[in-house]
């Protein structure tokens, strides 16, 4: 099996793995634990005749809640050799917005008819969240030597005598539960088949070898942190990860252990280069080698062309590369990577006209000085395996060069089907074998640029805007929390944009705020239909990659407008 393999099984790909590089590992720096690729799957081998002896069955989802921490390897490939569906379940974002959390549960083993879940015993007080619908089995990891799995207070050891099935590549390996999913969620249905080629495009697109390392601080749950671990893991490189927490809360000590490790390759949304940005200053970058730095994967939300260009510029003294800064497009669907660019080359932006974007959906390149000029970033183009097309909105007819359509994929990692309670919901995902993204974007030469999502478009007395643009104009306004803020449609379907801001001002100070935001939103879009609502730090929902949940949001101003103490601000 060589870096492009894509044949085989998850299960197979590890055994090969553990076999050419036993003693290569998975180091988790925020537990301080360590666990190389021969003791993985052996402790995933028990682990699977375990799950086989409490009834497991071929084919079925099995939830995995267990935080980036090495029982989440040993629970993901243990499901994957007892022939069940590996289904990473999310963890609460944080105690200020557990309240859905329980529900959020709830809707997803239903979508999945889950029987099982492997909970993390760093996590048992989140059991009774998952109700009496689901067996709950904790895995221990304290002595991987020992590896079991528990069933309340009695141990189910795995049996060496259990046979084992032999996964085929087209059975069901992955259930990713897309991470907006909320009171109806859908669950990405992979096979092996589908897993191994995206792995391998991942590895092609970047000439992954044995020379990197990948690190990771993105949960485990969401594609992106699960998809980057599994390439190098399956690559048989070492993996350094860290939990979303430590990233957050100190991102400068991240980098300083990310530097120290040697690790080449890591993957985060824009707001992580930001954070860092805020983390480190100028005078203080130097400390640090990024000299090795060589992919640094940016996706899941949109390519700010004011933060790469800052980022560049502020880490250049510490020798990271502008080739490194790696925009991309991808999506759980395809198991991750959709568009990567070239390898070698300095990000790309186009500069294009933002009124004739939106509301004309024509990308009319224009210079970036110019007024209402809006920087849009180059993803390259398909990966190994797949194909794109941008496609009309309205007739589905594919368009031609700067036009702006719906993004449609297809090929050997794209999935086949969803798990949902509600199947109608997806049944129009699919057309003619290609599946629609429900993504925006246009071509030029080749090049694929992604211009926002369909569904975040909003229409306004007539025009279109993206919900990004307005967000845009405002995010720098001194008293937004941490440039915290969200366009939506109006909840109640008001001809006006609904503007929800994080900030800790009150009084006089949120009133001149709120006027300040419209009166910016006036100046650089022309638009006045806008009714603005200030509310308190980390309100806006997010999803795990740190996304702005904008249909979440919308409940957000339905409940602000009913809250007496919190009326819309005049």
């Amino acid at each position: 099996m060589n870096s492009a393999n894509s044949e085989g099984t998850l299960t197979d790909r590890l055994a090969f793995i553990a076999a050419e590089h036993p003693t290569v590992a998975a180091t988790f720096w925020s537990t301080g634990e360590r666990v190389d690729y021969a003791e993985l799957f052996r402790a995933s081998r028990a682990a699977a005749a375990a799950l086989i002896g409490h009834g497991v069955r071929r084919g079925e989802p099995v939830g995995i809640l267990c935080p980036n921490a090495p029982e989440f390897l040993v629970s993901f490939f243990g499901v994957a050799a007892a022939g069940a569906a590996a289904t990473p379940l999310p963890l609460p974002a944080s105690t200020r917005r557990a309240g859905g959390y329980p529900a959020q549960l709830a809707a997803i083993t239903a979508a999945a008819g889950m029987r099982t879940v492997l909970v993390s015993p760093r996590f048992a007080e989140l059991v009774p969240l998952l109700g009496d619908a689901v067996a709950v089995e904790f895995l221990d990891t304290t002595a991987l030597s020992d590896t079991t799995v528990l069933s309340d207070t009695t141990a189910l050891c795995g049996d060496a005598g259990v046979p084992l099935p032999v996964p085929r590549p087209d059975d069901l390996a992955v259930v990713q539960f897309t991470s907006g999913s909320t009171a109806l969620p859908k669950g990405v249905r992979l096979t092996h088949r589908q897993v191994m080629a995206g792995l391998a495009a991942i590895r092609r697109g970047i000439a992954l070898d044995l020379e990197d390392q990948g690190g990771f601080w993105l949960p485990l749950f969401h594609d992106m942190g699960l998809f980057g671990t599994l390439s190098a893991i399956l690559r048989g490189i070492p993996a350094h990860l860290w939990s979303p927490m430590a990233f957050v809360k100190d991102p400068a000590r991240w980098l300083r252990e990310f530097a120290a490790s040697g690790t080449t390759i890591t993957a985060m949304p824009s707001f992580g280069y930001e954070a860092l940005l805020s983390a480190i200053p100028p005078e203080q970058v130097t400390e640090y080698d990024l000299s090795r730095w060589r992919i640094a994967f940016n996706g899941a939300e949109p390519i700010s062309q004011e933060v790469v260009a800052r980022f560049l510029d502020r880490f250049a003294p510490a020798g990271f590369a502008p080739s490194a800064m790696f925009g991309v497009y991808g999506m759980a669907e395809a198991t991750l990577a959709v568009a990567f660019p070239p390898l070698g080359r300095d990000p790309l932006f186009e500069w294009v006209d933002r009124a004739l974007l939106a509301d004309a959906q024509y990308a009319e390149p224009v210079s970036p000085g110019q007024a209402g000029a809006r920087a849009v970033a180059g993803v390259g183009s398909a990966v190994a395996g797949l194909e794109l097309r941008v496609v009309s909105t309205d007739s589905g007819v594919e368009l031609p060069d700067g036009r702006v359509g719906e993004i449609l994929v297809r090929g050997a990692s794209v999935t086949d089907g969803y798990l949902s309670a509600d199947p109608a919901a997806v049944a129009d995902r699919f057309v003619d074998g290609w599946l629609r993204t429900g993504d925006l974007g246009y071509r030029r030469g080749g090049e694929l640029f992604v211009t926002g999502r369909c569904k975040d478009m909003i229409t306004v007395r007539g025009v279109n805007h993206y919900a990004q643009d307005v967000e845009a104009t405002v995010r720098d306004l001194d008293g937004i929390h941490k440039q915290r803020c969200t366009a939506a449609i109006d909840p109640d379907g008001a001809d006006v944009i609904a503007l929800i801001a994080e900030t800790e001002l009150d009084g006089d100070a949120a009133t001149a705020l709120a006027r300040a935001i419209r009166d910016r939103v006036a100046a650089e879009l022309g638009l006045t239909a806008v009714e603005v609502h200030l509310v308190p730090p980390r309100t806006i929902p997010r999803t795990s990659s740190g996304k702005l949940r904008r249909l979440a949001a919308r409940e957000l101003v339905a409940q602000h407008r009913g809250s007496t103490a919190a009326a819309d601000i005049p």
